[in-house]
């Protein structure tokens, strides 16, 4: 008895193992779902940070929608041109001519150049602070309290002194910064060349209450604008035209020596790829930065 118990359990488990692997056989070929081996090789030209600056969730989304056709080769910041590169030859085209873009901080003033800070206790957060009124004079300045610091995948960001600065050794302009800044004072501009001039300042305000303000802080005297063409004045600020076709060869030597608050800045250094990868290419028509306070948000009731 005890061995045809035994015999019958054996036979029983051994039927049931067949069973189950033919059923998983065909499991296996009902619901086959094909997929396109462009999407790993895609994916194995990207940096793999899946920062999100493409509008994907992650990096295997974004290879996917690329593959499919519904996302554009050079939406990946951090990849930048390799990116590019490798996309357009697994995908079987030439690539788009591309330029790097990194992020710069519209706001120079230290600590101790800014007038009317007050002590402050609440949430140590920039979008905290920034909904506190009096929190320090200047409206549109750096918070200093390192949100852009906190979601910097690449270490590129440090506070300074109060002052949020760049690490463009490290920047791979993937804009989580920008998001993550409440006054909208970061922005990712295009890198043409290992330097780049930008407008160090956000104030909007006619000079004499910028100069209560801050020590730095742009007046708008228009001194700057008059003395080249790469720069317009836009609701109290210059606006730096990056469309000039004399853009890398202008000399703003004029400019730079008449600003009285020394607002006007070069910053950055790309990367050799990056520069290499800008020769010879158009950039957009200008880069104006997104200067929003707490005041242009708030929802006014009664």
């Amino acid at each position: 008895m005890t061995f045809l118990a035994v015999s019958l359990a054996a036979g029983t488990l051994l039927l049931l193992a067949i069973v189950t692997s033919a059923l998983l056989g065909w499991a296996s070929q009902a619901f086959y779902v094909e997929i396109d081996p462009r999407i790993e090789k895609i994916l194995a030209g990207l940096p793999g940070t899946n920062c999100g600056v493409c509008g994907y969730v992650g990096c295997s989304e974004y290879a996917e929608a690329v593959a499919n056709g519904e996302a554009a080769m050079d939406s990946c910041g951090p990849g930048g041109a390799s990116a590019v590169e490798a996309i357009a030859l697994v995908m079987g085209v030439e690539a788009d001519q591309t330029w790097p873009y990194r992020v710069v901080v519209h706001c120079a003033a230290t600590f101790e150049q800014r007038l009317g800070r007050n002590e402050y206790r609440g949430e140590p957060t920039c979008a905290g602070a920034n909904l506190v009124a009096g929190f320090q004079g200047c409206v549109y300045g750096c918070l200093g309290l390192g949100d852009c610091v906190d979601v910097c995948d690449f270490d590129a960001l440090h506070i300074v002194d109060g002052l949020a600065i760049v690490d463009y050794e490290k920047c791979t302009g993937c804009g989580a910064c920008v998001d993550a800044c409440p006054r909208g004072i970061i922005t990712r501009v295009p890198f043409k060349t290992e330097r780049i001039l930008v407008v160090a300042c956000s104030n909007q305000d006619f000079g004499n209450d910028v100069r209560k303000v801050c020590e730095v802080g742009c007046i708008g005297c228009k001194a700057c604008a008059r003395d080249s063409q790469l720069l317009t004045m836009i609701d109290n600020l210059p606006v730096i035209d990056y469309e000039s076709d004399d853009y890398v060869t202008a000399d703003v030597t004029a400019s730079l020596e008449k600003c009285p608050m020394e607002c006007l800045l070069y910053v950055g250094k790309p990367r050799p790829e990056d520069i290499e990868a800008t020769l010879g290419q158009e950039l957009p028509d200008r880069v104006v930065a997104d200067f929003q306070t707490t005041f242009d948000s708030a929802e006014w009731r009664g």
